[in-house]
């Protein structure tokens, strides 16, 4: 495992919230943060058939694109009974970026399956210029309901509730959240195998 001992990491996003997401997860670590967007970095094509595979295209790309170690996620929800799917097509379910014709997708395909359950995953990859990539998996599991419950989240948050909990990810707090997501288990593997305190 490459321990990250540079002071500038590059944010494979042009996303500015899931920049700032990041940056607040890593600043006790890393002491400054460009994104692809603010460097005008292609956005390349995800063309792997996982998570981890598409995170380090991009990782790869913005690392050799700036010079600088870069640091991508690639996440979606994967529903058992689906066979995986929406998987990393997630956000492609959702034209124009409209979620609530995606969970409609997503409830019309399970019909009446009486297996809700599902997934959601997020791959971490951290790339420097040379090649070197390495990668990271959270995942947390649930169930879905339908119709959506909640105002607070974002994406399949309405219909998916997490394990161990009776409400749904849009229903809790943020801060909850992100407490036990899958984007926070597979940051603190990061910051465990790659990081140390600045």
């Amino acid at each position: 495992m490459r321990k990250f001992k540079e002071n500038k990491l590059v944010i494979a996003t042009h996303n500015s919230g899931k920049a700032r997401e990041i940056s607040d997860l890593l600043k006790p670590y890393i002491e400054k943060f460009h994104t692809a967007a603010e460097l005008d970095l292609p956005e390349p094509e995800e063309t792997a058939r996982t998570f981890t595979g598409n995170a380090s295209i991009k990782a790869v790309a913005a690392a050799k694109g700036s010079g600088m170690p870069a640091l991508a996620d690639d996440s979606g929800l994967a529903v058992t009974a689906l066979n995986g799917e929406p998987g990393i097509f997630s956000a492609r379910w959702a034209p124009n970026k409209d979620f609530n014709i995606a969970m409609a997708e997503v409830n019309r395909r399970l019909g009446k399956s009486a297996d809700r359950s599902a997934a959601f995953i997020c791959a971490l990859a951290i790339a420097w210029p040379d090649g070197h990539v390495e990668t990271f998996e959270g995942r947390i599991d649930g169930n879905l309901i339908w119709p959506p419950r909640g105002e607070k989240g974002f994406g399949y948050d309405p219909i998916f509730i997490p394990e161990g909990e009776t409400r749904t990810y849009a229903e809790i707090t943020p801060e909850e959240k992100s407490a036990t997501s899958h984007r926070a288990r597979a940051f603190a593997k990061l910051v465990e195998q790659c990081l140390t305190q600045k």
